[in-house]
């Protein structure tokens, strides 16, 4: 067992930096691109959520490029959007996706021209202060490019000196002048932070040397609430929504880093029941139709604006030539990036805020995760596969669960890094096991191929059990054979010719001995030892060795019949070679036995030396095959009746104090002759008679069984004797020396036989 907790202990200090590198990756964000892809997962495994507010987007797609013309676009025509958005169609805000700056103009715009347009948006925007401008740093990372660059001031990048910081590109003046200040939207999204080309985090404001820019979605929520914009406040890493009159908080948003929000999507894009949405063009179109001269025409414009009641209007550009595509976690296929600022609304409004756990338990799913499925994957054994489905269950469980978790509590558990981990580490661990597994294999097979039969070292093997070596306990029936007079072989044959002998017949022996199941123990000269019910364990050991014993003796029958035949190659001696066999059914001890540098599988204990004086004492009972009551037991236990037994004394083998009952295997039931039934019927009649010291009526009983006795002498077949010869013996001894009135009826043999 020793050996077992080393290799245990060895296999985890091998495994154990597995799951560290995979930790490590996941905390330096190595694997944000694949928990970005499961993050995107969770979303289409939860669906869609509902809106907390109303938000219409009205797009600047090809149809309204084709109505307002190619880049440079007049600003007027925003500027009437605006005004009509809110005037008849009642929209709360009006939010414009792209920045209105001097860099957006070129010189193809005559001055008087762009003046025109600003002054149009200037009015709108000091009427409506419900009219968001956008504002926007142009990259994440410092690029230097004059009056063209701007590097948004992130706090987690160190840019907490607000006098330091850039200024985003602002709406041209007289948008943006010092005599009032239109409503500032920052639309910068991700900047690279969420590891891919998803907008995913949103930086809620941008500190400068002037004011503090908050986002578009910061402005419009507090739009929604009925709050003026700018109504925000920081309070730690939180931002306060607050109504100036009673400073209520109406909305808390989180922030990551002092400074984030993670973008909660609600629906894909293309959702239209989520997403409502309209081409500026038939803004524009409706427009004109109010003044049309057609009550129809106008009654369908009134009809058209009123989709825009009580809604936050998105004013962005969608062409695909605009470039302002991307990817979401619903859609695959880039989509207009003004949806995330859409989103990022619905998540400030319904507080349904990503939370992401501590860096921590990032550590502790990996390493727990990993630890639980290593351990099931490199378990052996019968309930090796069982343990290898239930770690790959366990693998799923906890990415359903990562899923559930999401869609409830909208919680993002890490999941790559625990799930590549738990997974690189089971298989290494399997390999592990298998090549474990195939070293007991060879342990087995090189320990017990030399005396096991194929099948049950097959048996063993697939058990997935070593044995236990170095001794323990076992319930086993010991099985001991003998060449009767085996010293006349030697003397009367060659080495050459006894050995080929011996070979056959220990080959013959034995193969039965293990078809049934029985395990070599040793040879000892032209005697077996073997075992039944180790290593493996047996159940009906008992009856499998009575049966084998059996088989044995069948087989040797066989034999004899065959150096018959085979004439003077063989002496006489050979062709009538009998055996005596002997078996004991208990306790004893197994396991590897010897030197430190010689030992030998094998049993040892009192039960072991009783089945060795069966076998002994089988010739003074004039039997070839002798088992005690204890077999006897437990083999009908297995067997029924199909092995029939023959009661022949109660006995006190040499060594030993306490009686013991023992039987003689006659054979199997339906290959015994009625001569022989008859014979055991009347011998069964005379131990009752010399149990109850009538001698003469015992002495009748065994002289009549006598002549029906399956075995009888003969010098020519080597037979010595029966039992039914050998009690009429006890019988005249007895009425000669009469024992006391108190006997027992046991028989107590003074030599080992």
């Amino acid at each position: 067992m020793a050996k077992a907790n080393w290799t245990l202990d060895w296999r985890i200090v091998f495994l154990l930096p597995i799951p560290f590198f995979w930790a490590l990756l996941g905390h330096t964000g190595k694997l944000d691109s694949i928990e970005n892809l499961l993050l995107d997962l969770r979303y289409r495994y939860r669906g869609a959520l509902p809106s907390p507010a109303k938000i219409y987007y009205v797009d600047v797609d090809t149809l309204a490029i084709q109505r307002i013309g190619e880049r440079p676009w007049s600003r007027e025509r925003f500027a009437d959007a605006a005004r009509l958005l809110i005037e008849r169609g009642g929209a709360k805000a009006v939010a414009f996706d792209f920045v209105f700056s001097n860099l957006g103009h070129s010189e193809l715009v005559s001055p008087e021209d762009s003046r025109k347009g600003n002054f149009a948006l200037a009015r709108v925007v000091r009427s409506y202060p419900q009219v968001v401008l956008a504002a926007q740093y142009t990259v994440g990372e410092a690029v230097t490019i004059k009056n063209a660059v701007r590097q948004f001031p992130l706090l987690r990048l160190g840019f907490t000196d607000r006098e330091k910081n850039d200024v985003p590109e602002l709406p041209e003046y007289p948008m943006v002048n010092p005599a009032w200040s239109a409503t500032i939207g920052l639309i910068d999204i991700d900047y690279g932070i969420g590891g891919d080309e998803t907008p995913r985090w949103a930086a809620m404001f941008a500190e400068t040397v002037g004011p503090t820019f908050w986002h578009m979605g910061v402005q419009l929520a507090c739009i929604e609430l009925g709050l003026p914009p700018g109504s925000v406040r920081r309070n730690g890493d939180v931002l306060e929504l607050f109504r100036a009159e009673d400073g209520a908080v109406l909305r808390r948003i989180p922030l990551a880093h002092g400074q984030l929000v993670e973008i909660n999507w609600f629906s894909e894009w293309m959702d239209a029941m989520a997403n409502p949405r309209t081409s500026l063009a038939n803004v524009i179109i409706a427009g004109e139709m109010l003044t049309s001269a057609s009550e129809a025409e106008r009654a369908e414009a009134e009809a058209f604006f009123r989709r825009f009641e009580n809604a936050l209007v998105l004013i962005g550009p969608t062409d695909p030539l605009l470039q302002d595509l991307a990817s979401t976690p619903f859609d695959q296929v880039p989509v207009p990036k003004v949806g995330a600022h859409g989103n990022l609304v619905k998540t400030i409004l319904s507080e349904k805020y990503l939370t992401r756990t501590p860096p921590f338990v990032l550590w502790v799913v990996v390493f727990g995760l990993t630890i639980a499925v290593a351990g099931l994957s490199i378990a052996g054994g019968a309930r090796s596969l069982f343990a290898k489905v239930l770690a790959l269950l366990l693998l799923i469980g906890f990415v359903l669960v990562s899923f559930h978790l999401f869609s409830v509590v909208h919680l993002v558990v890490p999941v790559s890094a625990a799930v590549l981990s738990a997974f690189s580490t089971g298989f290494l661990a399997t390999v592990l096991q298998l090549i474990a597994e195939e070293r007991q294999k060879g342990r087995i097979k090189g320990m017990f191929s030399a005396y096991l039969a194929p099948t049950v070292v097959n048996s063993l093997i697939e058990a997935g059990k070593e044995p236990e070596l170095g001794g323990h306990e076992e319930v086993i029936t010991a099985y001991f054979s003998d060449i009767q007079s085996f010293s006349t072989f030697s003397e009367r044959m060659t080495p050459a010719r006894l050995v080929e002998l011996m070979n056959e017949y220990l080959t013959a022996c034995t193969d039965i001995v293990q078809e049934e199941g029985g395990t070599l123990d040793k040879y000892i000269g032209d005697a077996i030892v073997a075992m039944f019910g180790a290593p493996l364990p047996l159940p009906d050991h008992a009856y499998r060795a009575c049966v084998a014993t059996v088989r044995v003796q069948q087989q040797i029958e066989l034999l004899r019949q065959k150096w018959r035949k085979e004439g003077d190659k063989w002496p006489p001696v050979v062709h009538n070679l009998r055996a005596r066999l002997g078996l004991n059914s208990g306790a004893a001890i197994i396991g590897n036995m010897g030197s430190r540098t010689r030992f030998s599988y094998t049993m040892m204990g009192d039960n072991v030396n009783l089945a060795a004086r069966m076998e002994s004492g089988a010739k003074l009972m004039g039997v070839y095959t002798m088992v005690t009551d204890t077999t006897r037991v437990e083999c009908e236990k297995h067997g029924g009746d199909r092995i029939v037994f023959r009661f022949l004394d109660k006995i006190v083998v040499k060594g030993r104090s306490l009686p013991v009952p023992v039987h003689e295997i006659m054979g199997f039931r339906t290959e015994l002759s009625p001569q022989t039934f008859e014979c055991l019927g009347l011998h069964a009649q005379a131990i009752e008679r010399y149990h109850a010291q009538d001698w003469d009526g015992a002495l009748q009983l065994f002289q009549q069984s006598a002549r029906l006795e399956p075995m009888q002498p003969s010098k020519a077949l080597a037979i010595d004797s029966n039992p039914s010869l050998i009690m009429i013996d006890r019988c005249h001894h007895m009425k000669l020396n009469p024992p006391g009135p108190n006997w027992d009826g046991v028989f107590v043999m003074k030599e080992k036989g």
